[in-house]
């Protein structure tokens, strides 16, 4: 098994130029044979909490389409970020495009203070995916930082927890913690995404890695530049594949 967290740039303002660098990024996965790619929170248009809802996504978006046609191509599931509006109701959530043409919805469950402002909890989309032999379960940011989240993620019998985040530099070493700590309190597998470069005016931590279930670091990006870490699994054995 391949799978891989994208650490990218996202372009304020800009939609459009967003999703086309996320088909970059899949399209080079596609070339690792990647079967699972973890982009970071709300991705699609960069961090953002004032303008959300002006860029935000419906659950049948047309602007998806390009990636239901990727994850189907590649046989790859796709997890990307972005503010989703359901039933006039704003989420910070992600949309998992599957390789069989579907697509489902995880939205954000614990808000960090301040973004109760403009968007709204939900504990009502909350999937747990199958890829071979593991049962994922998706986490966004402050997520992590509630410990009920990933104790609910291992009663679900998850075998890999997938986290989108933004997190500054200095709330990095945090992330580290408690992301390698659910690992060894659950044997659960930890992969997670942070952003390259500025969001929201704000410098990103970057270091995206992947723990594995006795919570040793298989490996990150150093640093805050993008790029694309890919772990492989044999016989439950995680390793560092490459980056690019």
């Amino acid at each position: 098994m391949i799978i891989a967290a994208a650490q990218i740039k996202s372009t304020r303002h800009d939609t459009n130029a967003n999703i086309q660098s996320h088909l970059k990024w899949i399209e080079q996965a596609a070339q690792q044979n990647v079967q699972l790619i973890l982009f970071p929170e709300m991705s699609l248009t960069g961090y953002e909490r004032e303008l959300a809802e002006a860029y935000s996504f419906s659950e049948n978006d047309p602007r998806l389409i390009p990636f239901k046609t990727a994850s189907v191509l590649h046989q790859m599931i796709i997890i990307v970020g972005a503010p989703i509006k359901i039933d006039d109701r704003l989420h910070i959530g992600s949309f998992v495009f599957l390789p069989d043409n579907t697509t489902t919805i995880y939205t954000k469950q614990f808000l960090h203070l301040g973004e109760e402002k403009f968007f709204s909890p939900s504990f009502n989309f909350n999937p747990v995916i199958d890829l071979g032999n593991e049962k994922i379960s998706i986490a966004i940011c402050a997520d992590i930082a509630n410990p009920q989240h990933s104790e609910n993620a291992y009663k679900n019998k998850s075998t890999l927890y997938v986290a989108s985040i933004f997190y500054t530099p200095n709330g990095i070493t945090e992330a580290y913690e408690q992301l390698s700590d659910y690992a060894q309190q659950y044997s659960m597998n930890m992969l997670m995404a942070n952003y390259a470069g500025v969001s929201y005016g704000l410098d990103s931590g970057g270091g995206s890695a992947f723990w594995n279930k006795v919570g040793v670091l298989i490996g990150t990006i150093e640093g805050a530049q993008e790029d694309l870490l890919i772990v492989e699994s044999a016989n439950d054995e995680w390793r560092l594949k490459k980056m690019i």
